[in-house]
């Protein structure tokens, strides 16, 4: 892949990941489930399993409506990947809040797996599936007190 592409792909995927946090900002379901593939997979931070894009925009509007009202999602990408030209892996750190302040600290962990879908001008990148955990720090940090040679090794930002 040349660095032309790589450094247009990994803008197109930062955009993308940015407009979905947006359409969750503005509580609009639809637009959230339109940054997934029609046969996505989203496993959401409390383990449930939603497929489709329909499906998860019309799930996340029932949130948005809900306990979720008023919410934004903020997301940063640390590390990604490309798998040929058509496929990437996107980690992340992100945190769902209320107000207009950043928070202090993105307690929330995602893999998202991306896929370039076929139209337009060499297509367009979408969520293939993505995975939500939340951080437990203080978990981790016993774990890896306990048995250092858990701790994973350092790896530049994206």
């Amino acid at each position: 892949m040349d660095a032309t592409m790589n450094t247009e792909d990994t803008a197109a995927i930062h955009a993308l990941l940015q407009s979905s946090a947006d359409a969750w900002g503005r509580g609009d379901g639809a637009a959230y489930g339109t940054h997934f593939t029609d046969d996505a997979t989203d496993v959401t931070f409390v383990g449930t399993t939603y497929h489709g894009g329909q499906e998860i925009g019309r799930a996340h509007q029932a949130l948005f409506d809900g306990f979720l009202k008023g919410t934004r999602l903020v997301v940063d990408v640390v590390d990604l990947r490309f798998y040929g030209p058509d496929t990437a892996i996107a980690v992340t750190h992100g945190e769902v809040t209320k107000g207009a302040a950043r928070p202090r600290r993105l307690g929330k962990r995602a893999t998202y797996t991306l896929v370039r879908t076929p139209g337009g001008d060499g297509g367009e990148w979408r969520i293939a599936a993505v995975q939500k955990t939340k951080h437990a720090r203080l978990m981790e940090a016993f774990s890896f007190r306990a048995q250092p040679k858990t701790a994973p090794a350092a790896r530049p930002a994206a």
